[in-house]
């Protein structure tokens, strides 16, 4: 049976970035870059004022010397002469120098007396100026291929000019649900029957991730229900199904799928909660399906689809983030089986600290609630008592 390492490198190899679209950077926040971007001219444009004051010509003996002051700049409107050796101008943060200026002091430290005024004792030369291109120059590399557009890049690329990017575009997922014991939220349980909370929970981490959720709705256990269900995930990027995927009776999801020339990567993991999940090809899209019980579906969501949609969308480094903490509580494993636990991250005294979720197991959707991470506890470890050091791999930011 396959390591979880050895199943995520063969999930990682198996799936490509999505080809790139152009659209607007309005509507680019937190995609992928898909080509570098260089600058189109120099930022800032001139040299420009960094303070609201009077900008002159730098000379010796300037200290503590009245200047004339013979107009005003103003940004977006900037003056047009070029003082003499005894002038200034009057100038607002942001407006370009006038020709022959190199030097700005604030309004605050000088004295206006009438049209003119009298310099501080100490001036150094260039000070208070943002000279042209000292943020970038034309041409220069602003960001590479493979750089997420958050805030910072967004700003950047539109003081270079572009009001549209080339990025892998965010991933449309499948989400269907299989069972005959599941019923629609709103609907009361019968005898044997639970609301599909699978749903709920994916859904949400599918919008947390940035993707578009195409619901295929719950199916009933009827290899041919469920073969309509996938042809109609195959307009997605990615399918997603939950239950139907280990041995029982009737799991008839590996049935359904070989009908449609599904390509199995694998089937089963060396993991626990999750050993039954599986992924493969169908037609060229990923498709996973992940055990029903809602701790395990969790699990397998964060260890193999988080990382395969962390592809599709360009992401250079799609595994998980790992992060070292303390271990907050005593915590058990299994012989056979790679452990995946839940649990609270939060930093205590200086030092990050993993407090397991008291309730571990895989089919409670309390394993989940406030979880931040997962604790991955090595096969054949029996225990780690509370104080270890332990890396935990980071589901979301605190």
């Amino acid at each position: 049976m396959l390591s979880y390492e050895g199943a995520l490198a063969k999930v990682l190899a198996s799936v490509m970035p999505l080809p790139p679209v152009e659209i607007s950077l309005d509507e680019a926040d937190g995609l992928v870059l898909a080509e570098a971007v260089d600058a189109r001219w120099d930022m800032p444009p001139a040299d420009n004022s960094a303070m609201d004051g009077f900008a002159f010509a730098w000379r010796e003996s300037l200290s503590g010397t009245e200047l004339t002051v013979i107009g005003s700049a103003y940004a977006g409107s900037p003056w047009l002469g070029s003082p003499g050796p005894a002038q200034a101008v009057r100038i607002m943060t942001g407006s370009p120098l006038p020709t022959g200026c190199d030097t700005v002091v604030p309004l605050e430290d000088v004295i206006e007396t009438g049209q003119a005024i009298r310099l501080p004792d100490k001036l150094k030369k260039g000070q208070h100026v943002r000279r042209q291109g000292e943020e970038f120059r034309n041409r220069e590399r602003l960001l590479d291929a493979g750089v997420p557009l958050y805030a910072g890049e967004s700003g950047l690329l539109a003081a270079a000019g572009f009001a549209r990017v080339r990025v892998h575009p965010a991933p449309r997922v499948a989400l269907l649900s299989t069972g005959d014991e599941l019923v629609e939220l709103g609907q009361t349980p019968g005898p044997g029957q639970i609301v599909n909370s699978n749903r709920y929970l994916l859904s949400a981490r599918l919008r947390e991730e940035g993707c578009s959720v195409l619901p295929l709705g719950l199916c009933r256990d009827e290899p041919e229900v469920l073969a309509r269900h996938l042809a109609a995930g195959e307009q997605a990027d990615l399918i997603l199904s939950t239950g139907g995927v280990s041995v029982g009776d009737r799991d008839y999801l590996r049935e359904a799928l070989a009908k449609r020339g599904f390509e199995t990567v694998f089937w089963k993991v060396a993991i626990k909660p999750g050993k039954p999940v599986l992924f493969g090809l169908l037609n060229g899209r990923p498709l996973f399906g992940l055990p029903g019980n809602p701790a395990a579906a969790a699990a397998t969501f964060e260890l193999f689809v988080r990382p395969a949609l962390r592809r599709l969308a360009g992401f250079p480094l799609a595994a998980p983030l790992h992060l070292r903490a303390i271990l907050g509580g005593d915590v058990h494993g299994d012989r056979k089986r790679e452990c995946f636990l839940w649990g609270r991250l939060g930093e205590e005294q200086g030092r990050m600290v993993f407090h397991p979720s008291s309730r571990q197991g895989s089919g409670q959707n309390r394993s989940l609630q406030g979880a931040r991470a997962l604790l991955p506890v090595p096969a054949g470890c029996d225990s780690l008592p509370a104080g270890s050091d332990v890396e935990v791999m980071v589901i979301r930011s605190l």
